[in-house]
């Protein structure tokens, strides 16, 4: 699924008038009174966090009150957010997550949510770990339960909305949500992704729910909490009571450690401390704004009070009843099943032993395969299904690669050169070891530190002494490592002739030292040898050749088979007009086209895979699509699009010649488009796009074309599914060639819709097909909507502002068009080029493609008759030439948009998207670009 991207933002700290007095901190004179309590009721804390007088630095004073008929509770400052627990060694405060509730009879709720301002905490914080090495800290987000409800998040400071979801239940939908009693539907979420917002409130306004066809509403429960759906669902059912909200706390009396160091205020007092600075993000690692401080690798406790940090006890040696085995998995030090079997409480195992046959478990939601001691790595399977994401709240040490189930982790957050500083905590024990600085970076957390490998000739365990075990390499049964007399040494072996023989036995067998035998006996072995050799390796070279030909031949009919071939030489030779432009390549002809796939024919590089610029014999220039890696179940849908392509004929969709199926992974041979995608001419980094108005009409005027072609032209219905600006390529004329139609789908002549699971692209997508997975062509004509959105306001469909916020583009201008703002988001480029008639009339065009009921919007022919005819009246006021279109066409009103209708059938005889070779030319005689 697609992930949302949450940004970061740190809340500003100035002094407050509740907070009362601080006590100063040095690391000479710095004292905590005596009589400082360290808890409230189960709750405890340490500083920089007090409740008394002198007992807490600035902007950490708490309150703690009591109650008659429970225990005594803990709030931040003298406010109303109640503390349930703070952990000093994350530097995180959990506090009762923040909750609003709308009555099922409401109609609107406005309610504050949080208010932070001028305190020292943030939602999140980014945190430096070491070298490049960066940590977040929090994962708070803002859940919205129930049906038929709008939610806004609003900046209280500047009554600006931030965000904003939609809690829909759909009609039909057998659940009803009053009480919660479901939340596996009709939820939203807000992310908290913005910055400098300290002060929160939630909008909610009920749905209109005959007009949107929604089931009976329900009561609203808004409720801000750091956890996973399983909790949430757990609280909003009453099972659960642990639901807590986080907030990342930060000394923020100087911006960085460089600044407050050497000052009366600077928190990191322990001897044994490291102070790290703190971000908003990753991207502002160059800006601070604030710092932590932790004790050093080896120690624990804390940071902010002198000789706060301990040294940390770590098991060098495992007991003697440690457990070494789990089912089939070797249990290896530094790992272990309970304490005193393993390093650290980083590397605690767990073996379940009621399944059958036992599994050895890593964070509960991970079963261990493999330990791999030598890469510092653990193969794993996850054993819920579910579980996508790797969570560790005991370490920073493991980084997890999802693709391939494999986690890397390192011993410690330090690098050799440091480690070996404290040789009590240094894990590399064995004599015969070495220690490797690794750093390993992947989507979810950077970590560095170190592991420790078995020096050459040696293996076995280097966290152990003496676990490091010489290799008695004359017992190798590879490659001989000796002819003449093996000796095994320490670490190493020796090879000597034997006497009266003389040579190098490491390559070669001794030869006697018999000087009179030693000249007709070299004369005698050397022409044989040389003769047998010649032979062999003739003989050897030609079976070499013959039995790699035999090889790659085999395995180039087994791709083919795999990939479907037979299927497609069928559907090629079976249909004329497709046998005449589609054609199965061979892999030879494809690695000639491409020099061999040479890194100097790569025209671009993707997730998926990499497109190559060829050259075939009959010297068509083409891109040829080759795949990084593709499921077995993915072999239909590149069949899918290979038919697809097949039975398209339209001069502003991309020719399909060929591909080729005798690669592991299928090629897709299609024309050279040599001038990029729209998304790259209209979203240039750092710059203006010099897309003229009149240039944007054309794109749009051929992109509907092309998909009005798919939708009603072509010899059957085609829903494109994936309609976007980066699949609109332009040639160096700027003509429009529609691509990707691997998602595309056939539609039956007798049929409207189809049940499809839900495909496309984020910012892109219809939410009625989200909805109810119900694929019909509105919702290519959704997709294009937001194409000429994006051709009007040349802003990309998820887009930040000024303030970093991200917004989603058809829901921002819709929400400007209800507010009388409709010009607002126009870019500079089209204001100054287009009449304030064509841009009203566009404007209207693109409400309509953006209507949430797929009923309402316009079909792509209509949509493409309404920009040709902009385009048309366009061009006759600047005395430009245009196919001519009927001149007794009567346009229809402004205010009946479904007026489009009526006059389709009648210009569609001048506008079919099944050119002729004698209209191509007449176009380009008569309007060359």
């Amino acid at each position: 699924m697609g992930l949302v991207e949450i940004l970061l933002f740190l809340l500003a700290s100035t002094s407050m008038g509740s907070i009362r007095t601080e006590s100063r901190s040095t690391n000479t004179t710095f004292r905590l009174p005596f009589s400082c309590r360290k808890s409230c009721g189960s709750i405890s804390f340490g500083y920089p966090f007090g409740i008394d007088d002198g007992c807490f630095r600035t902007g950490f004073n708490l309150t703690c009150r009591n109650h008659s008929t429970s225990s005594p509770r803990l709030f931040l400052g003298d406010g109303t957010i109640e503390v349930t627990r703070i952990d000093t060694n994350q530097g995180l405060v959990y506090i009762k997550p923040p909750t609003i509730v709308m009555g099922i009879d409401a109609e609107f709720k406005r309610a504050s949510l949080i208010d932070l301002e001028n305190w020292p905490y943030s939602f999140e914080l980014m945190e430096h770990m070491t070298r490049d090495s960066y940590q977040g800290t929090t994962s708070n987000r803002v859940y919205v339960v129930g049906c038929s409800a709008t939610a806004s998040l609003v900046d209280r400071t500047t009554n600006k909305t931030i965000s904003t979801c939609f809690s829909i239940c759909a009609a039909g939908d057998p659940s009803q949500y009053s009480e919660w009693s479901d939340v596996n539907s009709g939820c939203c979420t807000l992310d908290l992704n913005f910055k400098n917002t300290t002060a929160l409130e939630i909008q909610l306004t009920r749905l209109n729910q005959k007009e949107l066809h929604l089931v009976n509403t329900s009561g609203i429960k808004v409720i801000m909490f750091d956890g996973d759906d399983d909790v949430l669902q757990g609280v909003l059912k009453g099972r659960r009571t642990n639901a807590e909200a986080t907030l990342a706390w930060y000394m923020n009396d100087h911006l960085s450690c460089e600044e407050a160091k050497n000052t009366d205020t600077y928190a990191c007092v322990s001897q044994n401390s490291l102070c790290q600075g703190v971000f908003l993000d990753s991207s502002y690692i160059n800006n601070s704004v604030g710092y932590l401080c932790r004790c050093s690798t080896g120690y624990q406790g804390n940071p902010y009070v002198p000789s706060g940090c301990q040294a940390t006890s770590f098991t060098r040696s495992p007991a003697n009843d440690c457990a070494t085995k789990c089912g089939s998995v070797n249990i290896l030090f530094p790992f272990g099943l309970k304490q005193g079997c393993y390093r650290g409480k980083s590397f605690a195992l767990t073996c379940n032993e009621t399944s059958g046959p036992p599994v050895l478990l890593f964070n509960s939601h991970y079963k261990v395969s493999t330990i791999l001691l030598e890469e510092g790595k653990l193969e794993l399977e996850r054993v819920n299904e579910y579980d996508y994401t790797f969570e560790s709240e005991r370490t920073r040490l493991f980084a997890c690669f999802e693709e391939q189930t494999i986690v890397s982790w390192v011993i410690a957050s330090q690098f050799c050169e440091d480690a070996r500083k404290n040789m009590t905590t240094f894990a590399c024990v064995d004599a015969h070891s070495s220690c490797f600085d690794t750093t390993t970076t992947n989507n979810i957390q950077d970590v560095s530190g170190y592991y420790c490998k078995c020096s050459q000739g040696y293996q076995g365990n280097p966290y152990l002494r003496h676990g490091c075990k010489d290799i008695n390499e004359c017992n190798s049964t590879e490659k001989p490592l000796c002819y003449g007399i093996c000796t095994n040494t320490d670490g190493g072996y020796t090879c000597t002739c034997a006497a009266g023989t003389y040579g190098d036995p490491k390559l070669a067998p001794c030869i006697p030292n018999n000087k009179k035998q030693t000249l007709l006996l070299g004369v005698i072995i050397g022409a044989s040898n040389g003769i047998g050799l010649l032979l062999l390796c003739s003989s050897l070279l030609i079976l070499r050749r013959k039995w790699k030909k035999r090889k790659q031949k085999k395995t180039r009919e087994k791709y083919f088979h795999q990939n479907h071939g037979l299927l497609l030489q069928q559907l090629i030779s079976s249909t004329e007009d497709i046998s005449e432009k589609t054609k199965i390549f061979s892999l030879e002809e494809m690695e000639k086209a491409t020099n061999n796939f040479d890194e100097t024919r790569v025209l671009g590089r993707g997730g998926h895979g990499t497109v190559y610029k060829g050259i075939l014999s009959d010297q068509r220039v083409v891109a040829v699509k080759k795949s990084k890696y593709m499921k077995q179940s993915e072999i239909d849908q590149f069949i899918n699009e290979v038919a697809v392509l097949s039975q398209i004929n339209h001069r502003n969709i991309v020719k399909l010649f060929g591909c080729c199926l005798e690669t592991e992974v299928p090629l897709l041979i299609y024309e050279f488009i040599s001038n990029g995608t729209l998304l790259d001419h209209l979203h240039i980094p750092n710059g203006n796009s010099i897309l003229s108005w009149d240039d944007r009409l054309r794109i749009a005027v051929e992109a509907a074309g092309a998909l009005a072609y798919l939708h009603s032209a072509a010899s059957i219905s085609i829903f494109h599914r994936d309609v976007k600006s980066s699949n609109v390529l332009l040639d160096d004329h700027l003509t429009v060639k529609i691509s990707d139609f691997g998602s595309s789908r056939l539609i039956p002549l007798d049929q409207t819709h189809l049940l499809t699971g839900v495909q496309g692209t984020f910012g892109y997508l219809d939410p009625e097909y989200y909805h109810t997975s119900q694929l019909t062509e509105k919702s290519d004509v959704y997709s294009f909507g937001v194409i000429l959105l994006e051709l009007l306001t040349g802003k990309k469909p998820i887009f930040s502002t000024e303030c970093e916020d991200r917004l989603n583009l058809s829901m921002h201008f819709l929400q400007t068009v209800r507010e009388n703002h409709r010009f607002d988001l126009i870019d500079d480029l089209v204001m100054k080029e287009a009449t304030e008639e064509e841009l009203i009339d566009m404007i209207g065009l693109v409400e309509m493609c953006l209507r949430l009921k797929g009923a309402k919007r316009p079909t792509m022919k209509e949509v493409e008759y309404k920009v040709q005819n902009l385009r048309r009246i366009r061009l006759k006021k600047t005395g430009h030439c245009l196919v001519k279109v009927d001149e007794e066409t009567e346009h229809p009103p402004r205010d009946s948009p479904y007026a489009f209708s009526e006059v389709v059938d009648q210009a569609n005889q001048y506008t079919s998207r099944n050119y002729t070779l004698e209209k191509e030319f007449m176009w380009s005689h008569h309007c060359p670009r």
